[in-house]
């Protein structure tokens, strides 16, 4: 099967699969009375979206896993090497993209039972962050003992080349991934935020595959971008229906997947930059109100709820977010280029 060809067809099944499941899944939400609750400690003007459908990660979770699988059945049936490449033996290709994939649901699957006590049980903070802690230790270790037994400890640097972690494999990688879940779950604050900034950055992994003909992620990642754009129909501000942590937290495990797929983690400072943004500035927010006994270095964070303190609308800032997030997924893959697969 052409590479092109099954690139096109993961996004577009993808899209149209997560699409079709709005007209199915809203309804059955709302049936069910999974609504949205805005905490007291929220923004206020989020009141609004009180009762919005939560839990729509399931729409781009569904539709990801369901592409990439049917394009891959195809590919085989026609006789096709999809997971082929110079660079990367088959057996650690497919280690990186099933494994990635099942340590993504298992992200996704904390978050849904997160979002199944705030909605069924009625418990605003729904788990504890012990217990969110602790499980994503668990997946995390997983993913990275499967990595580990099957030879891939290396990682590229840009402009210096593959560096052997060793013992130091295990810290950075569960800092990494850890970092990552959580960034894009801070991401997740605003009609089609974490969503347009995700497609953008899966779009980037599609091209960075391709330089190193890792077209196996390449699929994946061109299945996770067309979930997301098929989900963004119905999350757009007025959003119709919310991702809840089921959504945020296996997207962050898909990007924190695809960056290892690559062999660069570190990538993730420029193709996920929205992210460390979000994340920082709720980290020195925190640091710099306990520092100064109550001042704040921004209205409020995450930076987006800042900007709409501000008086920026909700499509403004995704808008502007996204477009920071592209330039830093262009210079991140001038970086690739230039420093690793020239």
């Amino acid at each position: 099967m052409n590479v092109y060809a099954a690139l096109g067809a993961a996004a577009v099944l993808s899209f149209v699969i997560a699409f079709l499941l709005g007209f199915a899944l809203i309804p059955w939400l709302r049936k069910l009375k999974f609504g949205q609750t805005i905490l007291d400690i929220g923004p206020i003007w989020h009141k609004s979206k009180q009762g919005t459908p939560i839990m729509g990660g399931l729409m781009f979770i569904i539709s990801t896993v369901v592409s990439v699988v049917c394009v891959l059945l195809t590919d085989h049936l026609l006789g096709g090497e999809l997971f082929s490449s110079e660079h990367i033996i088959p057996n650690q290709l497919k280690v990186k993209l099933v494994g990635g994939v099942i340590m993504a649901l298992g992200f996704g699957l904390v978050g849904f039972a997160d979002d199944y006590i705030k909605v069924v049980k009625k418990r605003n903070l729904g788990l504890t962050v012990m217990q969110k802690t602790v499980a994503q230790l668990l997946i995390m270790i997983g993913y990275l003992a499967a990595l580990y037994f099957n030879g891939c400890t290396f990682m590229k640097i840009p402009f210096v080349g593959a560096v052997d972690l060793k013992w130091f494999f295990w810290i950075f990688g569960i800092c990494v991934i850890y970092g990552t879940v959580n960034a894009v779950n801070f991401t997740d604050g605003i009609d089609g935020l974490c969503a347009s900034v995700t497609s953008v950055t899966a779009i980037a992994f599609v091209i960075a595959a391709l330089m190193n003909r890792f077209f196996g992620i390449s699929i994946l990642a061109a299945a996770l971008a067309g979930g997301c754009l098929g989900y963004l129909i119905w999350n757009y501000y007025p959003s119709k229906v919310i991702m809840g942590d089921t959504g945020s937290m296996f997207l962050g495990g898909m990007v924190a997947a695809l960056a290892y797929a690559i062999d660069c983690p570190l990538i993730l400072v420029l193709f996920g930059i929205i992210y460390v943004i979000e994340a920082m500035s709720d980290v020195l927010q925190i640091g710099y109100f306990k520092a100064t006994h109550g001042k704040r270095i921004f209205k409020m964070a995450p930076i987006h709820h800042h900007f709409e303190m501000c008086g920026w609308k909700e499509r403004k800032i995704v808008t502007v977010f996204s477009l920071i997030n592209i330039l830093g997924c262009a210079i991140g893959l001038a970086v690739l280029w230039y420093g690793t697969y020239r």
